[in-house]
């Protein structure tokens, strides 16, 4: 399943569009295949991609772990989809004149539909609790919908709500962490806010203020345990068959809750089937799954490191790879 997308990836290592990375396909039974590609770090020294090493997820925290939380927290009873955001957060635009978005549904956030902002320099307001309580009571302005990180930030409040305790303290799968071992972890850009390069700590300056954990990024995983996730959702078993159903309905024309579906430009790859699901990561990682060919594939890199101000890639690497996987399906 891998022959064809590891030599794209070998491409692009050589040209210089990525330092390296890991490439991985599993099948619903079970069975998968790996490679590693060129460096996991250039600076301060160059060091060779190793299949165990962590990356800094991004963006795929919403749906490896946000999406996930919030279902389950609805198949045990804590929350309803359609809950209102104030329903569970009633200090969220205290004295706000309304409608606003504390009458948005968890439903809509998820689906980025609630006319949300995108994103905001939320870092440069502050760190912990005092910034979220500041997130909270900011009169966000609602419009056409686009995808939100605030959203997520907000439905990560609610799962800190709901069950009592920061996200950090939320038990993960194998192959996950918020704080991972820097030896073993993927660095990421030269931070000028932070004055180093990254390694082992949050790309995302807003997850970082928040505290290192929040409902948009943050999650570090490795090949195999973004692999392991994307087998269990083939399998039907990484949520109730409720759940998983909700989860695929499509939400809108490119959108299902979290996931993005198969549509004209779509990161994973035109030879997908209609059902097909995937998220990508600003750092330079992305996951897949099409339920109709029965394989998910992962393609983790460092894209940012030592800097995120040049060409991006990965735009036309993704579905390359997307489709040199789907390619070999038997």
């Amino acid at each position: 399943m891998l022959e064809r997308a590891r030599a794209l990836l070998e491409e692009a290592v050589a040209e210089g569009a990525i330092p390296g990375g890991v490439v991985g396909a599993v099948a619903a039974d079970g069975r998968r295949e790996r490679a590693a590609v060129g460096r996991l770090a250039l600076l301060p020294q160059p060091e060779p991609a190793r299949l165990d090493a962590y990356y800094d997820l991004a963006s795929l925290t919403k749906v490896l772990f946000t999406l996930p939380e919030v279902l389950r927290a609805a198949e045990q009873g804590l929350l309803d989809l359609d809950d209102p955001l104030r329903r569970h957060l009633p200090e969220a635009a205290w004295l706000q004149p309304g409608p606003n978005f504390a009458d948005r549904t968890l439903r809509e956030l998820l689906a980025h539909t609630a006319g949300l902002p995108a994103w905001a320099p939320l870092y440069t307001w502050g760190q912990g609790a005092t910034l979220k309580a500041r997130v909270l009571q900011e009169p966000w302005p609602l419009g056409a919908p686009v995808y939100s990180d605030l959203g997520y930030i907000l439905l990560g409040l609610v799962l800190e709500r709901v069950r009592g305790k920061p996200l950090a303290e939320f038990n993960l799968p194998e192959g996950f962490a918020w704080a991972p071992p820097p030896e073993r972890t993927a660095p990421t850009e030269r931070c000028p806010w932070r004055g180093r390069i990254l390694r082992g700590e949050v790309h995302d300056e807003n997850a970082y203020a928040l505290g290192g954990a929040a409902g948009h990024a943050g999650l570090f995983g490795t090949l195999d345990g973004v692999l392991d996730q994307l087998e269990a959702i083939l399998a039907g078993r990484w949520l109730s068959p409720a759940a998983l159903a909700e989860m695929a309905r499509p939400h809108t024309e490119e959108r299902a809750l979290g996931w993005s579906r198969k549509h004209p430009g779509w990161s994973g790859g035109g030879l997908a089937s209609p059902a097909a699901l995937g998220h990508t990561g600003f750092t330079g990682t992305g996951a897949w799954l099409d339920p109709e060919r029965g394989v998910g594939w992962a393609l983790l890199t460092n894209r940012v490191h030592p800097t995120r101000h040049g060409a991006n890639a990965l735009a036309w690497l993704r579905p390359r790879v997307g489709n040199a996987v789907l390619a070999e399906v038997p």
